[in-house]
């Protein structure tokens, strides 16, 4: 990999500037950057990828988040750049996850292939075989439209198009799974707890929502994904995926200045010219792409903005931003982890393997709305959501032998924690909990760990209150969305574009959102 821009080496203009180096702002700037146009990608931290990235805790590679990786491997993006040629390669994880309760021991695997899936909850929930393959069958149309629109830049007549291709499949349950909360779609599939909790939290919990939230049943789609597209994890962690955007981005003759944060988006008569960086200095450019939180680049940043978009910035001073609501535990052990539940004789002839996989150890759909309604109130939980696993059980790059890494992710954990973060005694226990689930408990044998809590997102990844503004709206966002620079990564500030977790198609390790900003902006110049 090439060495990053120093900043006394900038130049004074470009033709397009992005902010922010998460994997969003790395793919639109290496789409520009290869398409010709002299691109300048800024990024406050010493190093790029964001949350998608690791960094290296006691020797050991550890990820910032999940490290699971599901709907970037269905993107052109990964062939289009060239990303294999910078050292991305994946590994295949399957089951790509085990699906649990703290309520029950009647633990059951979630494999790519739909009818090994069936096969072991047939083991398992019986009653339920005949429920899971209606619901994958009602759900994979679906699916297959979200992820044809996702990577396009959305319209009314892609939309259209794409449904016609498919024979018109899926558009009518999407339609009617759109207006439903997630909790309702699940409910007219399923009575066992067993498989409703796990999918609730990979829905709308990973959302920061309740599971009765009107509108969010697309989010009960998380199941059949795995039976869509394969959950991969990148060789070296998750961090490999920035790090070979990044390459491909300065193979393409881009510029990265890091540790250089924006003071501001700045527009001089009626015009944008640039953005000034903190020491001052300003970068002109005819366009201006943010890969960060709308709040910060329309309410914090842009400075003489054209009077036309007065009404505009007023919409979005009057948008609330919501709290983070996810904190994470990288541990660092020795030894093996044996489930409780897994340890019943019917997991003898399904379970070959387990290792490596997530683990979503889940509330039920009361215990989950209850724990959304306690985060307002700075509570959590006696029992949170959890997806646990140990990457170094499949990856051998990722720490020394005879060593691993557990990652845990626990939801939902608010910002404003009543007891607050600077005190451990909250992860702490999340560790003591986690050993209630082992034959042997984990914790004498964890030799150092970390907790990355909202106030750590806040304080050392930018995100205000430690949450990353979420889109949650699916390709109808195309027709209904009163914000629709969040679907069209255009403003009223004529080159001025957005990108991101916040736009569609959402948060998560995907790329659509970056991919998509930058044909837009392609298109328009």
């Amino acid at each position: 990999m090439t060495q990053h821009t120093s900043p006394e080496n900038i130049q004074t203009s470009y033709d397009a500037i992005v902010i922010g180096a998460g994997h969003n702002g790395l793919t639109t700037a290496a789409y520009l950057a290869k398409s010709g146009m002299k691109t300048l990608l800024v990024e406050a931290r010493h190093t790029a990828g964001g949350t998608a990235s690791s960094e290296l805790f006691e020797g050991c590679s550890v990820n910032i988040c999940n490290c699971d990786h599901l709907t970037v491997r269905t993107n052109p993006l990964i062939n289009e750049l060239d990303l294999h040629l910078h050292g991305l390669q994946y590994i295949d994880i399957d089951p790509a996850q085990i699906n649990g309760s703290w309520h029950s021991d009647l633990w059951w695997p979630s494999f790519h292939d739909l009818d090994t899936t069936c096969e072991a909850l047939a083991q398992v929930l019986p009653k339920e075989v005949k429920n899971y393959r209606r619901y994958v069958k009602d759900a994979l149309p679906v699916i297959s439209l979200i992820l044809d629109n996702a990577n396009e830049i959305p319209s009314r007549r892609k939309l259209m198009s794409n449904t016609a291709r498919r024979g018109g499949r899926g558009l009518i349950r999407l339609l009617q799974w759109s207006r439903l909360s997630a909790a309702e779609v699940l409910g007219t599939y399923f009575d066992a707890p067993e498989i409703i909790g796990p999918a609730l939290v990979e829905g709308p919990t990973v959302w920061g929502v309740s599971p009765h939230t009107p509108n969010t049943g697309l989010g009960a789609i998380t199941l059949a994904m795995r039976h869509a597209a394969q959950v991969g994890r990148p060789i070296g962690g998750s961090g490999a995926l920035p790090r070979a955007l990044q390459s491909a981005y300065e193979s393409f003759g881009g510029e990265l200045l890091l540790s250089t944060a924006v003071s501001a988006i700045v527009c001089e008569a009626e015009k944008l010219v640039g953005i000034e960086l903190s020491d001052g200095r300003v970068i002109r450019s005819r366009t201006v792409i943010s890969a960060c939180n709308p709040h910060d680049t329309f309410m914090k940043w842009l400075k003489g903005a054209p009077s036309s978009a007065q009404e505009f910035i007023n919409r979005w001073r009057d948008t609330p931003h919501s709290q983070g609501y996810e904190s994470k535990i990288d541990a660092i052990f020795q030894g093996d982890i044996h489930y409780k539940a897994l340890q019943h004789d019917r997991y003898q002839n399904i379970l070959t393997s387990n290792e490596g996989c997530t683990f979503v150890i889940a509330p039920n759909t009361a215990e989950l709305h209850e724990g959304h309604s306690m985060m307002t109130t700075g509570h959590i939980l006696e029992k949170p959501a959890f997806l646990v696993n140990t990457p170094s059980f499949s990856d051998s790059t990722l720490a020394p032998r005879g060593t691993h890494i557990l990652s845990l992710e626990a939801l939902f954990t608010p910002f404003n924690f009543v007891d607050g973060w600077d005190a451990l005694h909250e992860p702490s226990r999340w560790l003591s909990l986690y050993d209630t689930l082992l034959t042997e408990p984990l914790t004498p044998r964890i030799t150092a760990w970390r907790v990355k809590t909202p106030a750590h997102y806040e304080k050392e990844f930018f995100l205000p209150q430690g949450h990353a503004t979420s889109f949650s709206g699916g390709p109808l966002s195309v027709f209904l969305s009163k914000q629709p620079e969040l679907s069209r990564y255009t403003t009223p500030i004529k080159n001025l574009y957005i990108t991101g977790a916040a736009t569609f198609p959402g948060a998560g390790i995907w790329g659509s959102s970056g991919r998509n900003a930058a044909q837009v902006v392609l298109n328009n110049l």
